[in-house]
């Protein structure tokens, strides 16, 4: 069985639509934070699809992917510290219940 590039740009465009929808529809604060790296690694799927595909200068999908990354675990790390202050200091996850910027 062949793997064709539909398959994978269909996948990916399922990842990242579950991503939007989860960071839609979510209140959880940790949910929506897991909702953005989803979207990251679907859009991560498409570099490495068109890449593969093209095999044109093939390091440059690869190359996309790596600064995503980067990116991507760079946002894990503050994102996580910002979740761990909020909670600390409003003991709550909800989305709805957080107004620091009211106080």
């Amino acid at each position: 069985m062949v793997v064709s590039l539909a398959d994978y740009l269909v996948l990916s465009a399922l990842l990242f639509a579950l991503g939007v929808a989860g960071f839609l529809f979510k209140k959880d604060l940790i949910t929506v934070f897991i909702s953005i790296e989803l979207m990251l690694n679907g859009v991560n799927l498409t570099f490495v699809a068109f890449s593969h595909y093209l095999r044109q200068n093939a390091i440059d999908g690869n190359l996309f992917v790596f600064f995503v990354m980067v990116v991507a675990a760079a946002e894990a790390a503050v994102g996580l510290a910002i979740i761990i202050a909020v909670v600390r200091n409003r003991n709550t996850l909800n989305i709805d219940k957080m107004d620091l910027m009211k106080n």
